[in-house]
Parts: C-alpha cells; sequence; structure tokens
C-alpha cells in the first residue's frame, strides 16, 4: 500500500428531517444551534459515525463507543496494552514515544487518520505513556445551510423504572428535534502528516466511502432510521503534496443555496436546495451522491 502524495479535499451536504443530528448536553440536549440560529453537529459527532461506518467496513478501530465495540476491553488503556508491542512499552520504561506511535498508527485505521492522545499513568512498576499523534484526516463542524426551527415535545413513561417509586407512569420528559435543515461540511487530507502516520491511498478511499454511507447503520430513537442522509460529497485530488490551491479556496467554490420561488410548505433537498460549484484550473472534482 502507498502512503498518500498528493492533498485531498472534500465537501459533504447532508438533510435532517425530523431528527435530532447532534443534541448538546449544555441545553437540555437540544440539537445544537449558534446564536444565529443556525444549526451546528460538531466534528466529534462526525469522526464517530465516521469510525462507525469504518469498523462496519472491517477496519480495526481504536476509540470505539461502547455500545459498538467488538471486544471485551472496558477502557482505551486496556485495548492498548493488548497489542503485544505496545503493552511492552507499559512495562518498560525505556519505550520510545516515536515507536509507541508508530504501532498504534499501524494498527488502528482511526489513530493514523484523525490521530489520538494516548495519555495513560504509570501503574505499579510499569511506565506512564504520554504520546500525541498527529493525523491528516481535518474536518470542520457542519452548519446548516438555512437557520433551522427546533421542535420540543412533551413525553411521558408508561412504567416505573424502580419497584416502589413514589412517581406515577407520567413521569414528563422532553424530546427535541430538528423538522428540516441541510448541512454541510468540510474536510482535508494533510500529505505531510499522512507521510508521518502511515496513511495510504487505500485508507483515503475508505474514508471517502464511509463519508457516502455516513448515516448508515446509525439509528437511535433521536434520529429514525431515514432521518439523515448524505445528498452529496464532493472530492478533490491535487496533483501534488501542497496542492494548487488553498483548502479555504477551494472549499468556498462549492455554494449550496435555496432555490428561488419554490414551495416552502414541502421541503426536501431536490426541491428546495441547489449545489453550484465554481470550477478551478486544473482541479477536478469527482461528485458521488450519498446512499
Amino acid at each position: 500500500m502507498s502512503i498518500l502524495d498528493h492533498k485531498i479535499d472534500f465537501a459533504v451536504v447532508l438533510s435532517v428531517a425530523k431528527a435530532n443530528p447532534n443534541g448538546d448536553p449544555l441545553n437540555g440536549n437540544r440539537p445544537r444551534q449558534n446564536y444565529d440560529g443556525y444549526g451546528e453537529i460538531s466534528d466529534v459527532a462526525l469522526k464517530r459515525k465516521i469510525r462507525n461506518r469504518l469498523q462496519d467496513m472491517g477496519e480495526s478501530i481504536f476509540v470505539q463507543s461502547n455500545d459498538r465495540k467488538l471486544d471485551s476491553f472496558h477502557s482505551l488503556r486496556e485495548r492498548a496494552e493488548a497489542n503485544p508491542e505496545l503493552g511492552k512499552i507499559f512495562k518498560s520504561k525505556e519505550g520510545s514515544s516515536e515507536e509507541f506511535a508508530r504501532m498504534a498508527c499501524q494498527e488502528w485505521m482511526d489513530v493514523r487518520s484523525f490521530g489520538q492522545v494516548f495519555a495513560f499513568k504509570a501503574v505499579g512498576k510499569g511506565a506512564g505513556v504520554s504520546v500525541g499523534v498527529r493525523g491528516p484526516v481535518s474536518i470542520h463542524t457542519a452548519i446548516s445551510v438555512l437557520p433551522i426551527d427546533i421542535t420540543s415535545m412533551q413525553i411521558t413513561k408508561s412504567v416505573n423504572s424502580e419497584p416502589g417509586s413514589e412517581k406515577g407512569s407520567d413521569t414528563m420528559g422532553m424530546k427535541h428535534r430538528v423538522d428540516f435543515g441541510v448541512y454541510v461540511f468540510k474536510g482535508s487530507i494533510n500529505t505531510q502528516l499522512a507521510e508521518k502516520t502511515g496513511f495510504t491511498n487505500e485508507d483515503a478511499a475508505k474514508i471517502r466511502e464511509a463519508l457516502i454511507s455516513l448515516f448508515e447503520n446509525d439509528v437511535s430513537s433521536a434520529r429514525p432510521d431515514g432521518s439523515m442522509e448524505v445528498h452529496k460529497v464532493y472530492w478533490w485530488e491535487h496533483n501534488s503534496k501542497l496542492g494548487k490551491y488553498s483548502s479555504a479556496k477551494v472549499h468556498r467554490s462549492l455554494e449550496v443555496k435555496p432555490k428561488e420561488n419554490v414551495n416552502t410548505v414541502d421541503k426536501s433537498f431536490d426541491t428546495h436546495y441547489e449545489c453550484i460549484l465554481t470550477p478551478l484550473e486544473g482541479l477536478e472534482v469527482q461528485e458521488y451522491a450519498g446512499l
């Protein structure tokens, strides 16, 4: 497998219909929203979904969520120590940080893609580990094209959770959702960092496939099946390590906006939004439809 030898930029256009794409724990788990009313999906949430898709594709993932983990480890330290070579470094005080990072990148795709901070304190006679890995794949926060409308509804429980509870079965709760919104997020893959982590051209293709199918197998009560959909993935591959244009200029070449003079009652991406690409000389873009 060949190390990535050319810069890549990408952008993803997605829609949300009657779902909570990313709840804010500091605001009652309401969908994230900035002060101007535009919806947001954090880069951390997007990377979580990419990790899940890569895991579904059979890739080895270090940061596995508890409800999807494929092993019996209960912490990141346990997963790291289970690797024979990394385990030796945990037990030795002479281990190299560079060697630890190299083996971790070789073992787990999410580490060589997004990077990882390994910060584990010393236990017993073993050595502590403090290693930072910078990954080549960077992702921006997703922002909605227009301000979003949030609907909140009160819900009740039909049963008591604990025997002898004094609360009745009509205990109240709240659920929040975005009625409809189109979001865009952008990202890049840096060749200099790819060389350091061993990120390959094949890895880049897998990231692209994960973006195209981002919301497959991502069902929850807040995000019912079919409520979140990837519509477009734009993929720019430069012909050099540094790229012909800056990532900012490449990302600005894509404009997603609402169409004029359309019916605003029955909202949908195809009838209400358009994607406009400004060609950049010497840089072609590949366009993919979401699953």
